[in-house]
């Protein structure tokens, strides 16, 4: 990772960072974080963007990066070439989703097809044969992780792309992620994973993760860290330095592997990203049954996660100001509306202290402690309908109050059906919601129970930094 960025890489500051005193000033990232450039470095970013040409703009560039202030531009012409990226695809049967992929796929990439053990290994071979890929067939079914470990001691090219069976990939898009990899210190990339129906007429459940997957981790490109707007990437796509990712995944997990491989990744310093800007389809499930089996295990994979990373886990992240007013508000008392205001001012009040001498910083602060509020309310609604449901029904039978906060947390999880009233009708969205939450919190406290562990619904306590 000594490697430095070379001349003409290109970032941009990402939409979401609040920008004051012309430009100075940048606010934004996860943790909360305020930069404010030298006279140097301002006369370096024009329109928001920087183009590294010499050591100051590079170091620029760097620590844009680090903070998750910036993101890269892609020209339209750059990519990785063919000879670079070799693709690495397990597989245990779905013979007709992999014929899809490989069709795709082939003759422009190298192919490499683990069989995990196939019911019928026969259909998946004949699949392999006749479309010119490479297989490698296990004996005993070890897993996703496994399995793609399997491949990856295959592979001799710089990059590696981990695309699972039931995913419609160009082979243009995983080129174009490639150019991601002028970073010198960039270990992992992925697309956005978009849930895809298998028919022209959807049932209810495949609408809702059309637009609400699992994988789907928005339209906002970034970093990707524990804690971030972005805090890992799903194993059903993801471009990979060979170099950066050692052996690979932890081929003991069969769940979470994907979270756990990016943050060890994060964690020995090697950046990790995410991309919208390129897309993939992933196969929505075709039963219900199947739909909520897949987001029960997901779930289930939080305790093996906590033990292994701890609080980075955690299912929600609050300041002490702004766990107060969550726990002011959820007691319901008259002075409940006046704590969280309170709470509002007092982050007010340090913000205006810490963020760099602008001419608006009050304004700038008094946004942002608002902001935290808002965050604090949706994470508190979360908690209470996906994370920690178990409990809240458990007290919702006995107490009013605790019915209460349960039909404010939905009315507060309502505004997420907002963007999406186009594609889907609120009595489906508002049902698919409550049982992908019932589903994934249900196998997060079975985790728990088997793990006797609580970490993985523990609320993480942090201090805000600024700089």
């Amino acid at each position: 990772m000594s490697a430095s960025l070379p001349d003409g890489f290109t970032v941009r500051i990402r939409d979401d960072i609040r920008v004051a005193d012309s430009g100075r000033t940048l606010v934004g990232g996860t943790p909360l974080r305020a930069v404010r450039f030298t006279d140097r470095a301002a006369t370096i970013v024009e329109d928001g963007v920087v183009e590294v040409c010499d050591k100051a703009s590079r170091v620029l560039v760097d620590r844009l990066l680090d903070a998750d202030l910036a993101v890269p531009i892609l020209g339209a012409a750059e990519s990785c070439t063919p000879d670079d990226l070799t693709v690495v695809i397990p597989v245990r049967d779905r013979a007709q989703e992999l014929e899809r992929l490989l069709s795709a796929l082939r003759p422009t990439l190298r192919c490499i097809v683990v069989d995990d053990a196939s019911h019928d290994p026969a259909a998946v071979a004949n699949v392999v044969k006749r479309l010119g890929a490479q297989l490698v067939v296990l004996e005993q079914n070890v897993g996703p992780a496994g399995a793609r470990n399997a491949g990856l001691r295959e592979v001799s090219t710089p990059l590696v792309a981990f695309v699972d069976s039931d995913v419609m990939a160009d082979p243009d898009v995983l080129l174009r992620l490639g150019a991601h990899f002028a970073d010198p210190r960039l270990a992992l990339v992925a697309p956005l994973v978009k849930g895809r129906a298998p028919s022209d007429q959807p049932r209810w459940f495949q609408k809702y993760d059309e637009i609400a997957s699992s994988l789907d981790l928005g339209g906002k490109a970034s970093g990707v860290r524990p804690g971030g707007a972005v805090a890992w990437l799903p194993g059903a796509c993801l471009v990979a330095r060979v170099d950066a990712i050692g052996k690979g995944f932890d081929d003991q997990m069969r769940v979470g592997e994907d979270v756990d491989f990016v943050w060890r990744l994060t964690d020995k310093g090697w950046r990790v990203r995410y991309d919208p800007d390129f897309v993939v389809d992933h196969e929505t499930r075709s039963t219900v049954r199947t739909w909520l089996g897949r987001k029960f295990v997901y779930g289930t994979g939080g305790a093996a996660l906590a033990q292994r990373h701890g609080d980075l886990v955690a299912p929600a992240v609050l300041s002490p100001t702004y766990a107060a007013a969550a726990i002011a508000l959820l007691a319901q008392r008259p002075w409940s509306i006046g704590v969280a205001l309170a709470a509002v001012a007092r982050a007010g009040h340090v913000l205006n202290h810490t963020l760099p001498e602008t001419p608006a910083r009050s304004r700038l602060a008094a946004q942002l402690a608002t902001d935290g509020l808002v965050w604090m309310a949706r994470q508190e609604s979360a908690l209470i309908l996906r994370h920690w449901w178990p409990a809240a029904a458990a007290a919702a039978m006995f107490s009013p109050r605790a019915r209460r906060a349960v039909l404010v947390a939905a009315v507060v999880d309502l505004a997420s059906y907002w963007p999406h009233r186009s594609s889907i009708g609120p009595v489906s969205y508002v049902v698919a919601r409550r049982l992908d939450d019932l589903a994934y919190g249900a196998g997060l406290w079975t985790g728990a129970v088997r793990a006797r562990s609580t970490k993985a619904l523990r609320v993480r306590l942090i201090r805000r930094r600024t700089r």
